[in-house]
């Protein structure tokens, strides 16, 4: 890999995070017709950090607010009340996609990776979504969010550790089949994802600093880091103005195309 290609691949995942495509099943693809397998998962999650900035970015204010209604400095009793419940729904929200990491991280980077697979996720999960975005209610807007609405969204949001489902596709989707707005799902999938890309981050930030230390890759993190958070915070502006008036038919569309073309090349290489 070299300086290019960890710019390549860190534009694709700050698009395709934030993009309901599956930001994993891309860089999967990636890795495997880049011929860039060297830096695996390990370099996946520095990119994964640097669209964890460009959403602290793009919605610090909402990260303040509930900040200050947790530590009792929001004046507002009633306002408090409601950004303190919202928090405690992305904490709970959070826990089945950190079980799912715990437990499955390491078979589903072995098993599910391979291009055919990731393929059949793409197409699967996209038809998800074209049904949940056409038949979908979409009455309940941001603030009308319950602890069952939650805890099932973080169900979706589990399932996206096998590449291809999308971890924001995945939220979006049970989110509109809960009846959200699309606004309304796609701000509670994207405040959801701060605290799980930083758990991941954590966690694989040993691995990330030798990784980086080793053969001189530092320079090679650093710009994925980079090219992720500045193509994240572009996409996450583009995709909350773009769903105002238009549907995510387009994704799910994507979706289908980009299986059918991996499926193609994977026949042509025979």
């Amino acid at each position: 890999m070299n300086i290019f290609t960890a710019a390549i691949f860190g534009i694709i995942q700050g698009a395709t995070e934030f993009l309901p495509i599956s930001s994993s099943g891309h860089l999967a693809l990636a890795h495997y017709f880049f011929g860039a397998k060297e830096a695996g998962l390990t370099f996946d999650v520095a990119l994964h950090l640097g669209t964890l900035l460009a959403i602290v970015i793009y919605f610090r204010d909402d990260f303040r607010q509930m900040g200050k209604a947790v530590l009792g400095l929001n004046p507002e009793k009633d306002e408090a009340k409601r950004l303190r419940t919202m928090a405690g729904y992305i904490c709970l929200a959070t826990l089945p996609g950190v079980a799912a990491g715990l437990l499955l991280g390491e078979p589903a980077e072995k098993y599910f990776r391979h291009p055919a697979m990731v393929a059949a996720v793409l197409a699967g999960a996209g038809l998800l979504l074209l049904i949940a975005d056409q038949a979908s209610k979409r009455v309940h807007d941001f603030g009308k969010i319950t602890l069952l609405d939650a805890l099932l969204i973080g169900l979706a949001q589990a399932c996206a550790i096998i590449p291809g489902v999308s971890r924001s596709g995945s939220t979006i989707t049970c989110g509109l089949a809960l009846g959200l707005t699309r606004q309304a799902a796609i701000r509670f999938s994207f405040l959801l994802s701060a605290p799980i890309i930083f758990g991941a981050g954590v966690y694989k930030l040993p691995e990330i600093i030798a990784q980086g230390q080793m053969g001189g890759q530092s320079a090679l993190f650093a710009t994925g880091f980079l090219a992720s958070a500045i193509s994240g915070y572009l996409f996450i502006t583009f995709l909350m103005h773009y769903i105002r008036a238009r549907s995510f038919a387009i994704f799910a569309y994507y979706r289908f195309l980009a299986a059918a073309l991996v499926i193609i090349a994977l026949f042509l290489q025979r």
